[in-house]
């Protein structure tokens, strides 16, 4: 499986947003795109299929623009993933032949793990608060 680089943005900008949960600003188009290092129009279309899903709110004008619709702790990387790409993992597997019911059987199971551990991750364990983090090798 390989990830669409709209589901990829969406994360980040998703985790950026989350960062300004609770402060009672809103995030605005053109500092996301810079923070996020997301192309602007690209943007626009994916805040547009966010804020269809569900999962952020807009606000238009002067003083407009988007936070969360929910608490980070209740955006998982799943509600993310199949608003961008769709249903995880969905395949025309079937099981016909003489090894068709236990490879059908195998990826069953691959596809119930990664829904769990998407479901798992939240927007609030992607955000990190500090300016910088530090990695330790």
């Amino acid at each position: 499986m390989k990830l669409s680089v709209k589901t990829v943005y969406a994360c980040r900008v998703l985790a950026q947003i989350a960062r300004m949960h609770g402060t009672g600003e809103l995030a605005h188009v053109e500092n996301l795109a810079r923070v996020e290092a997301v192309p602007p129009n690209y943007l626009g279309q994916i805040l547009s299929e966010l804020r269809d899903g569900g999962l952020i709110t807009s606000r238009r004008g002067k003083t407009g623009g988007y936070a969360l619709a929910r608490p980070p702790e209740d955006i998982s990387l799943y509600d993310i993933l199949t608003l961008v790409e769709g249903e995880v993992l969905d395949f025309g597997v079937d099981g016909k032949g003489r090894s068709g019911r236990r490879v059908q059987q195998a990826w069953l199971v691959v596809r119930s793990a990664l829904i769990a551990e998407t479901k798992r991750h939240t927007l609030d364990m992607l955000v990190s608060r500090e300016v910088e983090e530090m990695y330790y090798i």
